[in-house]
């Protein structure tokens, strides 16, 4: 299976002109082409910096059959025992090295459930890869390339932020296997935040030429620097529309850091506060002159917001100057901070800009007691948890909720049937109130013939009758 989420870029070969006007003196400087000559420029330098540093990546996983005819003697005796039980399905996806000892940074789209990860260089060479770290709020992954005693070329880091609508750009993967392709194009946007690709909607646009088997691949600049990995397209067909999304460098950069610092999981700065899109209705309420910003809808007492003086009706417009159009936004400024020290975030009260200092702490932990519920009972094959209030920002729920929340739901079972999904909180069973994980399992253990469900779902509170 080859995965769909790179960006290759096109663009009229004029804008090269961008490399002429670069000087010593003004290395930002920016200009259109004013000679042939400019226009005979070649990538070919950059190129031959960043390829070396770009990988392939095969992933295989174990898929289990589950076709429901097999497991039936009659139909078994006509076809030989019937199919396999397990079957192997392998994906190619990108990847670009961070570091010289091997660290390998991709989607995690690419390896999510491999049992096996193998990595090639652009030298032919392959290489068994262990996964050090996956996250999936970012679709992000690192991966060390194991077995290997030498030092790897590697992409060095480029400030996403100072990215502009128009900077040319290169983009470099292995799009349908067919081997290692540069494409170049442009800068469409900067911050598309309405992507739904995954938790932190904050993304490069480029008009990449973006095909499966690209995803996890390089996006550079003018410089060879990594600004960006290439991981999304928009497409009505299946193929590349010129519409295509990587996720910045600075965010890379802070899952990369994790990786580094030997952590399972990225540790990332905790508000403690809801936030809400403010639409044209909320803004005309609230005298702004456009919908723009982060309304907090709700603060949890403690928090670093709480703290900090965060009040509800706030309308958060900047974090360290750099301005916050949505959620969204916020969401990507935020968690794109280091921990430790403060971030300075401006917000609108009651028509006055205000500046607070915010605490860049990490979400506090708390035992999460997760379990997947076995019994037979209408619960039979989920896996539920401790809401805490970071398992809360985990799931997108309101950081003040507590109870037990649905993390999964195991493919064909009972809970799948019933229509159970991650995010749900069990409210109460049999008219029995749900406060903790171990409740939960008790009550499914008894050998009850009828059930009433109460849960919550984002907004709505539902109730559900079971029989049998």
């Amino acid at each position: 299976m080859l995965h769909t989420r790179v960006v290759t870029v096109k663009l009229a070969v004029g804008i090269l002109a961008l490399l002429a006007s670069l000087s010593a003196a003004a290395a930002q400087d920016r200009g259109v082409p004013e000679s042939l000559g400019q226009l005979q420029l070649s990538f070919a330098p950059i190129v031959q910096r960043a390829a070396p540093a770009v990988v392939n990546v095969y992933a295989a996983r174990v898929v289990e059959n589950r076709n429901p005819f097999f497991d039936d003697p009659f139909f078994r005796q006509f076809f030989g025992g019937g199919m396999p039980r397990e079957q192997i399905e392998r994906s190619l996806g990108s990847g670009v090295i961070v570091d010289p000892s091997g660290l390998v940074v991709t989607n995690f789209h690419v390896i999510k459930d491999a049992s096996e990860v193998k990595v090639a260089l652009a030298d032919k060479r392959e290489f068994d890869a262990a996964i050090v770290l996956k996250d999936q709020r970012s679709d992000l992954a690192v991966l060390r390339i194991k077995g290997a005693h030498e030092r790897f070329p590697t992409l060095e880091f480029g400030d996403s932020d100072r990215l502009q609508v128009g900077d040319v750009v290169l983009a470099i993967g292995d799009p349908f296997g067919v081997g290692q392709t540069v494409t170049h194009g442009i800068v469409s946007a900067v911050a598309r935040t309405e992507v739904g690709i995954s938790d932190y909607q904050f993304f490069i646009q480029t008009d990449a030429a973006i095909n499966p088997g690209n995803s996890g691949g390089a996006l550079v600049d003018m410089s060879g620097r990594l600004i960006g990995i290439n991981t999304a397209i928009y497409s009505r067909s299946g193929g590349s529309q010129g519409i295509g999304f990587a996720i910045p460098s600075n965010m890379v950069r802070v899952v990369v850091a994790s990786a580094k610092g030997g952590s399972k999981a990225v540790q990332r700065p905790w508000l403690g506060a809801k936030l809400q899109e403010v639409s044209p209705d909320i803004a005309d309420s609230l005298g702004l002159k456009r919908p723009s910003g982060a309304l907090v809808a709700s603060v949890v007492a403690g928090s670093p917001a709480a703290r900090a003086g965060i009040r509800t009706g706030d309308v958060i417009v900047s974090v360290d100057g750099a301005e916050v159009d949505d959620p969204n936004a916020f969401d990507y400024r935020f968690a794109t901070k280091s921990l430790g020290g403060t971030a300075q975030v401006a917000l609108l009260r009651q028509g006055h800009e205000t500046v607070v200092p915010v605490a860049l702490q990490p979400l506090p932990q708390t035992p999460r007691d997760e379990i997947e519920i076995s019994s037979a009972s209408p619960f039979r094959g989920a896996t539920v948890a401790n809401l805490s209030p970071a398992l809360a920002d985990e799931l997108r729920l309101d950081p003040q909720s507590h109870g037990v929340v649905i993390t999964a739901v195991a493919d064909g079972s009972t809970a799948q049937t019933i229509g159970f999904q991650p995010g749900d909180i069990v409210v109460a069973v049999n008219n029995q109130k749900i406060a903790k994980t171990a409740d939960l399992e008790r009550i499914s253990k008894s050998a009850s013939r009828s059930w009433r469900v109460t849960l919550r779902r984002g907004n709505q509170q539902i109730s559900l009758m079971f029989s049998g």
